[in-house]
């Protein structure tokens, strides 16, 4: 360039370093595909990318048990009661209920803001910032998970920071997990239970990919000689006789805790069915629906009805519940003629 009759050079060095540290910022963020900060400002706001949100769910869950544990190997669970369940037991709180609500939801709304998310702690106060970020190493080598992007009004994710709680106070750590379900539209699609004990964590995306463990677990199971049906340990309400009733009294019971604890006993044939006979909070179930629905099992209220996830919906099932991988109308065409010859009703219970 002349000015005044002299050549003056323009310095290129300084656009060049600004150009490079502007494309390592984009390749950090966009290229790597995995933050927050990437997500929210990269994509459309009111759409959510799937396979993100599975990365989110399990990390959630597993964010979640380790709280879990150290609260266990602590000894101060800080425990109280929340009061009675509708079959009179104790419903216990602990500490660890809490900081897993906290890690597990806020982890989630950090990189997700926009989405529902319905925990059974949220009436707890969350004082400390708890986060984490997006690993995609938490997904095997050979999930098969695309990117696909869903409306964010359309999704609810359902949180349960500790199932079992009584158990927990027990040391009967074999039943609890976390669980994280994604729900599209209602309908349960991506469902994850962890043990934070034993460090399994079964996935599920439902039409996509499954966890090693859910694979292996399904690949190994015996097929069961009889059906086998597993009711709750501490809220088994009248299971047992409903059991008894329809079934015959030789029928083989299955008593064990935690429902996504008897979903994956299900799955690995254990247990042919899981019933629950009176209500049920949507938390405890809705990722085990959509396991299940990933091997073409079923789960439904014992009146035969889908149950929905929705945000809008109540977060109480109360019409009892049914789940199978295999021979679902069977179990339920017994059960809801024995109910009409009785005229016992779910709701009633």
């Amino acid at each position: 360039m002349k000015m005044n009759g002299r050549i003056i050079k323009i310095n290129r060095i300084p656009v060049s370093i600004i150009v490079i540290i502007v494309t390592c910022i984009l390749i950090y963020l966009y290229g790597s595909g995995e933050k927050s900060a990437a997500y929210n400002i990269f994509t459309n706001q009111n759409k959510v990318n799937m396979r993100k949100l599975l990365i989110g769910a399990i990390h959630a869950a597993q964010r979640g048990g380790l709280e879990i544990v150290e609260v266990a190997q602590s000894q101060d669970l800080k425990e109280r009661s929340k009061g009675k369940t509708d079959e009179g037991a104790n419903d216990p709180y602990t500490v660890a209920d809490s900081r897993s609500h906290c890690v597990m939801k806020q982890g989630l709304l950090r990189i997700f803001p926009r989405i529902v998310v319905i925990s059974e702690e949220d009436k707890e106060i969350c004082t400390e910032s708890s986060t984490f970020d997006l690993d995609p190493t938490v997904l095997h080598e050979t999930a098969k998970v695309t990117d696909e992007l869903v409306s964010v009004h359309d999704i609810t994710i359902w949180i349960d920071p500790l199932d079992a709680t009584q158990e927990f106070t027990e040391k009967l750590y074999q039943y609890v997990t976390t669980m994280v379900c994604v729900a599209v539209k209602g309908n349960p699609v991506i469902g994850v239970i962890h043990n934070p004990f034993s460090g399994q964590t079964a996935w599920a995306w439902l039409g996509h990919s499954m966890s090693e463990y859910l694979e292996t677990i399904r690949l190994s199971a015996a097929t069961a000689k009889q059906p086998v049906i597993t009711v709750s340990r501490s809220h088994a309400g009248n299971a047992k006789d409903l059991i008894y009733a329809v079934f015959g009294e030789h029928s083989n019971i299955l008593t064990a805790a935690g429902a996504g604890y008897k979903v994956l006993q299900v799955i690995g044939n254990n247990a042919t069915a899981y019933l629950h006979s009176t209500k049920i909070k949507k938390w405890d179930i809705c990722a085990g629906d959509a396991i299940l629905r990933t091997f073409g099992g079923r789960m439904t209220t014992l009146d035969n009805e889908v149950i929905n996830y929705g945000r809008n919906e109540s977060a109480i099932n109360a019409r009892g519940l049914l789940a199978t991988v295999s021979n679902h109308e069977q179990y339920i065409d017994k059960i809801i003629a024995y109910r009409q010859a009785t005229n016992v009703k779910s709701n009633q219970r």
